[in-house]
């Protein structure tokens, strides 16, 4: 079968590698129709982790069932489904208290599993024809037959659920102000996410045209960090008070107003100073333990210097970690069906899956408005 295979540094291929078969009564395998292509990608993309060549990407993955192993029972040939990307067994401790990104079960030594990333277990990716799920009763969500909201189901991989739970850890609340820090696809399913819970007034804080576009199109209020202190400005519009929540979804890879190179607490700190006393953060921007090319020693290995001092004075509450996807991709499910919501409005490109290299290439570089890839095998 036809996989996006990563090179190297700055390249991934379209190849041609083994199609997986099932390994486990439990699993299925996955003929895929839609896979998405993830910021989170991008720090392997740049060489930002200890990815080795040869891994298949994708971690945002749907498609139709093709085959089914002997033990599973909630699904059929034919289903349609969509998989977390989280790698859950559904039996562990932390699995059955909803803590499906920190599976004990899938990735031994380690709490949490995710296919196609690195030191995530050994799960392919889905950016190519086909996918094997373990698991297949837990990890697929069935959808509606058809191709029917294809590019918002896709979203339920990830992104919404993820932007939903930044939102959760920082406990949004109805008639609450919000700043959400990166106008990537997380930030904007972030903002999306809070003004679906009920928000008065949500901030996006990014730089690139694009994003703050969309920010203001589904109700945000745009906040161009090349313009001037963006903390200043959310509080200019707060009455000089901040807000009552925020969420950081840009994680370990921030550049700061005005900075000529990265500064990974930068977004930290500004939501620190950004948010009202006793207010809450969320933060489902990914953070790691080592950084390759962190800006110096101590972000290397994945410390930064945050102001720890200024969070405890404020009494902020802080919530962080991966999305469980399983805890929220039911209802953001039904939600779509409904039409409460339509988390597509964040694709920028439908491609097939052979025009992968150029896309990684243009989102990483964040040109021609690319926002949210999703490819089609």
């Amino acid at each position: 079968m036809k996989a996006v295979v990563y090179k190297g540094p700055f390249s991934v291929a379209v190849e041609n590698v083994d199609k997986p078969g099932i390994q486990h009564p439990n699993e299925a395998i996955v003929r895929v129709t839609s896979t998405a292509i993830c910021g989170s990608d991008l720090h392997m993309y740049e060489g930002r982790t200890a990815a080795e060549p040869g891994i298949v990407f994708g971690h945002e993955n749907m498609g139709i069932i093709e085959e089914l192993g002997q033990g599973v029972t909630s699904l059929k040939e034919g289903d349609r489904v969509v998989m977390p990307f989280n790698v859950a067994c559904g039996f562990c401790d932390n699995c059955v208290e909803g803590f499906t990104g920190f599976c004990q079960t899938v990735n031994p030594g380690f709490a949490g599993g995710a296919y196609g990333y690195v030191a995530m277990g050994p799960w392919a990716g889905g950016q190519a024809e086909y996918l094997r799920v373990p698991y297949a009763d837990f990890n697929c969500l069935k959808l509606p037959p058809g191709n029917e909201h294809e590019t918002d189901f896709i979203l339920l991989a990830d992104i919404f659920p993820t932007g939903y739970h930044g939102c959760e850890l920082a406990q949004v609340r109805p008639g609450e102000k919000v700043a959400v820090y990166g106008g990537g696809p997380v930030g904007l399913m972030a903002a999306y996410s809070a003004l679906l819970r009920g928000a008065s007034k949500v901030f996006v804080v990014d730089r690139v045209p694009e994003r703050l576009a969309k920010a203001q199109e589904i109700g945000a209020v745009p906040i161009n960090f090349a313009e001037g202190d963006p903390v200043q400005q959310i509080k200019d519009q707060t009455e000089g008070v901040g807000t009552d929540k925020g969420v950081d979804a840009v994680g370990y890879q921030a550049m700061a107003h005005g900075a000529a190179r990265e500064e990974p607490a930068t977004v930290l700190n500004s939501l620190v100073d950004t948010v009202r006393a006793t207010g809450a953060l969320g933060v489902p921007g990914l953070y790691v333990p080592a950084d390759p090319g962190g800006p110096d020693e101590q972000a290397k290995r994945g410390m930064l210097l945050v102001s720890i001092g200024k969070l405890f004075e404020k009494g902020l509450r802080v919530g962080t970690g991966q999305c469980n996807v399983k805890r929220y991709n039911r209802f953001l499910r039904d939600m779509i069906i409904e039409g409460r919501a339509k988390p597509s409005f964040v694709v920028s490109h439908d491609l097939p899956l052979d025009q992968a290299p150029s896309a990684y290439d243009k989102f990483d570089k964040r040109i021609e408005g690319y926002t949210k890839v999703v490819l089609h095998p």
